[in-house]
């Protein structure tokens, strides 16, 4: 069945009338979780929708925008269900189902088969279909063709790119179909969307830099301000940094090269002025996101990633809470809504913790992770001098060698890792990416020489975004009494140690002020 109850929504013993509670409440928590459907305009919206509230009688819902799309439903036009935040990753549907319906909102199915898709995951096509129909109610095909509309949606009400190309970056082959499924789906032509809009200009940065403003929303509260330190700690010169709350780096995705930059949507802009009026989604909060125009044709694969870069699909009231009632209050209340920051690759994970370690704080490690990247590195134009290498790839690694690496200034010991990570990636026996099984690539990663516990874990927990992920040098970082409930923190363990991580250089910095005053 694809209308839910909160029942099979939470686990728990609340059913529809909590949800038409929340919907009334237009609580934010909710947003994204589920999504309601009116049976009489044969709209869904989300539950923060600032519309006019319908009568309970006429309302269903939906675990999902596809389900409601595959009902019969169009998206709501004010509340813009396409803004709305992911679920997190441990949630009511299988391991499988989750793991194929991350790769599809990525993109894996924009010019591949569900066949492709089934012997990546390492089972039959039917098994995948039985699944997917089992644990999320649509098929394969019905969720793919959900997220391309949806994005396609976003691109015509958000900026004033031309309709073709809104069409092959949302994923379609062709804009004969785009158009024809478009009117099906959504009963209008896309022109019509755009109209309806009042043609709003492309929320395009003026400047030399080309960048189309985008936004992620997640549910409030996010510590941004730790979440950019954490990747500031291990930022790589000429690659990414971080400046004044501000996150920019390089990146390639299939054969497109460009920058981004993010900020919280709640900081003042630095200054570059947007053609167009801003407007902010019903209820959400979000990042603001620029992209080079040169990653328009893969923005679908590039948001997931950035979603998973900045864990934006974590529910941070639960987390909170949690670990809060755990004897972890005073920490949580210095940073709630701390996110696991995450990455673009996984192989970039390893690549950032061997060269240095994380967080990378001397200068001696920062000059040696610029020579690495200079050297295997690709050189990529950039309007911003601080944004002028890609990061390294797993195939250039492996065929640089150990030796190389250590020429570089790189230790044997971890030279040897990186190169033996980087070649297992290559020939496929270890995989690195978000919603990945944390046992089977815990296994392939300890197999590799001079892959430690402790190494494991950490490419578990940034690569996959694990959230019970829990390194062992976490004992060094807080006193034995605080470790050994570590069990009481499941399944956050790894936003735990985020907040011990914290707490620690918070310590260390008010006792170096505490030595240079005396």
């Amino acid at each position: 069945m694809s209308a839910i109850s909160y029942a099979q929504l939470s686990n728990g013993a609340l059913d529809a009338a909590v949800l038409s509670r929340a919907c009334d409440a237009r609580d934010s928590r909710f947003d994204g979780l589920f999504f309601v459907a009116i049976t009489t305009t044969k709209i869904y919206c989300r539950p923060v929708c600032p519309a006019r509230v319908s009568y309970p009688e006429r309302r269903r819902f939906f675990t999902s925008a596809a389900a409601a799309e595959q009902a019969g439903y169009r998206p709501c036009l004010r509340c813009r269900p396409e803004l709305a935040p992911g679920r997190a990753q441990i949630e009511i549907v299988s391991r499988l189902a989750e793991r194929a319906a991350r790769r599809v909102a990525a993109g894996a199915l924009n010019g591949h088969s569900v066949a492709e898709l089934a012997d990546e995951m390492g089972v039959s096509e039917r098994h995948l279909r039985r699944a997917f129909e089992r644990e999320l109610g649509v098929s394969p095909v019905q969720l793919a063709l959900t997220h391309r509309l949806l994005l396609a949606k976003r691109l015509l009400a958000d900026t004033s790119l031309p309709v073709t190309r809104i069409a092959y970056a949302s994923g379609f082959q062709s804009l004969r179909r785009f158009n024809a499924v478009f009117q099906e789906h959504y009963r209008m032509p896309p022109s019509a969307l755009r109209r309806s809009r009042r043609v709003r200009p492309a929320n395009v940065l003026a400047g030399p830099a080309d960048l189309l403003r985008l936004t992620l929303a997640y549910r409030a509260p996010l510590a941004w301000d730790a979440l950019v330190d954490c990747l500031a700690a291990d930022a790589m010169p000429g690659v990414d940094f971080v400046e004044d709350g501000r996150y920019g780096r390089t990146l390639e995705l299939d054969g497109r090269r460009g920058v981004i930059f993010v900020q919280d949507s709640t900081m003042p802009d630095d200054g570059a002025a947007i053609i167009g009026p801003q407007e902010r989604a019903p209820g959400s909060a979000h990042l603001d996101v620029d992209i080079s125009l040169s990653l328009v044709p893969v923005l679908m694969p590039l948001l997931a990633r950035l979603r998973h870069l900045f864990d934006l699909d974590a529910e941070p009231t639960v987390i909170d809470a949690h670990l809060a009632g755990e004897g972890l209050g005073e920490l949580v209340m210095r940073h709630p809504g701390m996110r696991i920051p995450g990455a673009l690759s996984g192989f970039e994970v390893a690549f950032r913790t061997l060269l240095g370690g994380w967080p990378r704080t001397n200068v001696d490690a920062n000059a040696m992770a610029q020579r690495v990247v200079e050297a295997l590195g690709e050189a990529s134009e950039s309007a911003d001098p601080r944004l002028g290498w890609l990061l390294p790839t797993a195939p250039r690694v492996a065929s640089a060698g150990a030796c190389r690496l250590q020429e570089l200034g790189v230790p044997q010991a971890h030279a040897e890792a990186l190169v033996a990570i980087a070649s297992a990636m290559v020939d496929g026996s270890v995989e690195l990416h978000a919603g990945g099984d944390p046992i089977d690539t815990r296994r392939a990663l300890l197999a590799i020489s001079g892959v430690s516990e402790q190494l494991a874990t950490m490419i578990i927990m940034r690569a996959l975004s694990w959230p019970d992920a829990f390194p062992v040098a976490a004992s060094e970082m807080a006193p034995p009494s605080i470790v050994a409930r570590a069990d009481k923190w499941r399944p956050w363990r790894a936003y735990a140690l985020l907040h011990l991580w914290m707490d620690r250089d918070r310590r260390s910095m008010t006792e170096a002020r505490r030595r240079a005053a005396s």
